[in-house]
Order: structure tokens, then sequence, then C-alpha cells
């Protein structure tokens, strides 16, 4: 079924266009996986839980898939659940497991700069179920302190909630230990590993964890795909009832050509992982850093940890510049901000802010996310336009 070439030179979608540095916000789909999909949406159109010989291909597609995906993250195939999103996985791991847990006031620990489809399913919670809800503050690097974690824990917890990589700075959290942590206090524990997938080594039994989100998007597979690793033994309540599809916790009829999809881009990660490329695209992120600050003395500061983050992920402030008038002006990439606008006013990222970052420096702030197909020449191109922009700019960043 996934019968496609082993590598892929360029993409068709990145020629013509600015340098694409957003990977952390959706990365482009790879041909082998479009490749890898197309049958599954023309020859093999079978429900895969049907009896007779049109479901066969499905199913055994259906299985590949789900193994491809288990091998990424060393599970095993019957412990991965097909959902249509992260935030749909992040849904059923967090309201699954305190539903699931009979507490009356079943208690959640999170910390405060978690994506918002984990923080939002926790508010929800509260409102909705009555949980109890922790939010656990981050050093200056954005990460959670063990310390912070052990002494949240009551009586009543159930849940810990913890990213593997934030989206903005690509700050790496300690998983295992926290891990430790939740389990000795009998609580189970969840990681959003949306960022992290693909891009460094994950394996959900050296990490300890019990639920794990993947996201199909972020790993060059077509968005709509995603995944939710369930460990053995878990108890979770379904996010979707009906006919019992993925160990009945997602109900509905299968989407076999997006399961084929993410299945072809675990393939493709895991190869990427043993082949050095997480490598050579840290070396090029380095690079680039390298070039704003030697053009730019004094006035570019690293948002995040220096070593402990994903190697693809560079988010940096540049002295006297808002970051979306930097881009604004530097029309030759394609890269987010550390702002949101909402109605014409750019507030600081709630993460920047949770990390401590004062808001000049963090309305500042850029997050230039490098992928599969960034060049060195992509790198030297973007380079230049951002330090040309910076030059030019007489604008002052104000909170």
């Amino acid at each position: 079924m996934n019968d496609v070439p082993d590598s892929v030179p360029s993409h068709p979608g990145l020629a013509d266009g600015p340098v694409y540095l957003d990977y952390n916000a959706t990365t482009p789909v790879d041909p082998r996986v479009a490749a890898a999909m197309l049958p599954h949406l023309t020859d093999f159109f079978g429900n895969p839980s049907s009896s007779h010989p049109y479901a066969q291909a499905p199913r055994r597609a259906l299985d590949e898939a789900r193994a491809q995906v288990a091998d990424l993250i060393g599970a095993r195939a019957g412990e991965v659940v097909f959902t249509s999103s992260g935030s749909e996985a992040d849904l059923l791991a967090l309201r699954g497991a305190v539903l699931a847990s009979g507490r009356p006031r079943p208690h959640v620990i999170t910390q405060a700069t978690e994506h918002p489809a984990v923080l939002e399913t926790c508010r929800a919670l509260e409102r909705l179920h009555g949980a109890r809800v922790t939010l656990l503050p981050v050093d200056r690097d954005g990460l959670v302190e063990p310390a912070a974690l052990a002494a949240a824990f009551t009586e009543d917890t159930v849940l810990v909630s913890v990213m593997a990589a934030n989206n903005e700075t690509g700050a790496l959290q300690p998983v295992a230990e926290l891990a430790t942590l939740a389990h000795e206090r009998g609580a189970l524990f969840h990681c959003d590993a949306a960022q992290a997938a693909g891009k460094i080594p994950l394996d959900v039994q050296g990490l300890g964890v019990d639920l794990l989100t993947l996201v199909g998007h972020k790993m060059y597979a077509p968005k709509g795909a995603a995944a939710l690793f369930v460990g053995e033994g878990v108890a979770l309540e379904p996010v979707v009832y009906g006919g019992g599809q993925e160990r009945g916790l997602r109900a509905g009829t299968e989407n076999v050509a997006l399961a084929v999809a993410l299945g072809t881009a675990a393939r493709i990660a895991a190869a990427e992982l043993a082949d050095g490329t997480p490598a050579r695209i840290a070396a090029l992120r380095g690079a680039l850093h390298q070039r704003l600050t030697a053009a730019l003395p004094g006035r570019v500061h690293l948002n995040g940890p220096e070593k402990n983050r994903l190697p693809n992920t560079l988010n940096v402030s540049v002295d006297g510049v808002l970051g979306h008038e930097l881009l604004a002006a530097a029309r030759q990439i394609a890269a987010s901000t550390g702002s949101a606008c909402h109605s014409g006013t750019h507030t600081p990222s709630p993460v920047l802010a949770a990390m401590g970052l004062d808001p000049a420096r963090a309305l500042g702030a850029l997050r230039l996310s490098l992928g599969r197909w960034t060049r060195a020449e992509d790198i030297e191109a973007a380079a230049s336009a951002l330090i040309r922009a910076a030059l030019s700019s007489g604008t002052r960043a104000q909170p």
C-alpha cells in the first residue's frame, strides 16, 4: 500500500513563494504521503469493518498505519487511537481520564504554557464537570520545575498534562521526571507531543506516559489526521459514542486515507530521526541565529532555553522592532510573531508572558521554525531579509 519513493528532493508548494519558516504552524504535505493516501480516496473505498472483499485492503491499510504510528513512539499498535486533530486527542485524554476516574471532584494539574487545546479543555472540565485545575508556573526558559509539580498533588489528583515541546519556543519539558512524580501519587500522565513527534525521538515506555498526542499536519501529513496513544489498561470515557471503532473510544467509520497518511508520515519521520536529519536542521537554525546576532549586535535575544529545545525552533526578539512590523517589512519570509492581533491591537503571547518576558520583548518576538525542505540558501535569504528590515526600521517596540 505504501509503495512510494524513499526520498523527495523538493516540494512543489514551496517553489515560488517566500522562504517558509513556519513549520511549527503547519507543514507541507509530503508528496510521498499524498501518494500513499491517494488509492484510499479512489480504489480502496470499502468500510474496514465490513465482512466482504472490499473491506480487506482498507482493513490491512488501517492496521499497517496503526503499526507505523506505534513504531514512531515505541508503542504497541493496539495502543494507537486515530482522531481528527490534536485538539480532539487532547480532549479524549483529559475529559476521558477525568470522567472515567469516578471522583466527585477530580483534580487535574497542567502548566501555564500548554496549548489552548489543553487549557480550554481544563476550563471546560471545571465549568461542566466540577473538576479542580492547578496551573503550574514556568521559569524564565518556560520549563516546569518538578518540585512545583510535587507540591501540587492532592488526594484527588487524577491526571497531569504537560506537553513535550512548546510550540512557540521549542522548550522541552522534563517529561520522564514529571511522569514519575505523577505515578508515585497514583495519577495518570498525558503528554501533548504535537510539536515533538518526528522532530526528536519519543519512546512512551522510556518517558513513562499513559497518554500521548500526535498530530499529522505537524509532521508532513494532511490536516485532520492525528492520534492518541492510550496505554494498555488506561480507562477513558469515549469522546464519540457509537459503533465501537478505535477501541470504543472514538466511534465512526475510520478515515482510512488519513490514517494511511499519518502512518506514512510516521514511517518517514522515523527514518529521518535515524539518518541525522534533526542535526542538519539544528545546524541551519544555529546558522540563522548566528547571522542575526552578528549583524545586529546586542539587539537579538533568545527566548527559551538555548540547548533544551527542539532542533528546528528559533524564537528571538529584536530590540527596537515590533515583531509583526519586522515580518511585514521582510516579505521574503513566512514566519510567526510572539503576539496576537485583536481588533488591530497587538498583545504579547501568553507563553512569553508566562515566562516573565516584559511586554516590549514579547511584542518583538519572532518564531522562526525550520523543516524538511529548509536549505542553506533559504537561511541566507531569510537572514538577509530580516537584517535589512531591522536595520531600516525606526520603530520602538512598545507594550
